[in-house]
């Protein structure tokens, strides 16, 4: 019988969990949505509101008392010479209106918490972060691994999208870009 390491499955559940909840409240709030588990890149999910309005959404999903890692090269251009990495301009989304929805799991039924954004929002908070943190802050050098584009987001950095769902309809509607 086929077992899977007990690391990697509590991963993929966790990423299922967020995605079928994100699913579920979309559901909720009259949006067609369908979870695709991982199949395609940076989309999760496709929501479809009733005009036949396409919303493609990527989800993440943490434990409690955790945060989500990122890697910046994702976000951003960044060049690394001898050691010193130096933040260049930000990357533009694969796809036009994703929207991020960053989920902490509770550890009780009703606990888990909800972070709705454009992948422009969140590209822009790893982009200021990382500025802040390594580049600011440390010169631009990591000094244990030089190379690293790592960066972590805690939900006290979303706090201004906790339950944003409005953006959904905004989206749906073009209201976004007004």
């Amino acid at each position: 019988m086929f077992k899977i390491k007990s690391k990697s499955w509590d991963q993929y559940t966790i990423q299922r969990f967020g995605e079928y909840l994100v699913t579920a409240e979309l559901c909720r709030r009259g949006f067609s949505a369908t979870p695709f588990a991982g199949n395609i890149p940076y989309i999760d999910i496709v929501a479809t509101d009733q005009s036949g309005n396409f919303i493609y959404v990527q989800v993440k999903t943490i434990k409690s008392n955790s945060s989500w890692q990122f890697d910046v090269r994702k976000f951003a251009n960044i060049e690394i010479n001898r050691g010193r990495q130096i933040l260049k301009s930000p990357k533009d989304s694969l796809y036009p209106d994703l929207i991020c929805v960053l989920v902490q799991r509770g550890k009780f039924y009703g606990e888990d918490l909800f972070y709705v954004l454009t992948w422009e929002d969140l590209r822009n908070l790893i982009y200021r972060k990382y500025e802040e943190e390594i580049i600011k802050k440390r010169g631009g050098r990591r000094p244990r691994t030089p190379e690293s584009t790592h960066c972590a987001i805690y939900p006290k950095d979303l706090s201004e999208y906790k339950d944003r769902w409005e953006l959904f309809e905004k989206i749906a509607t073009g209201l976004h870009r007004e």
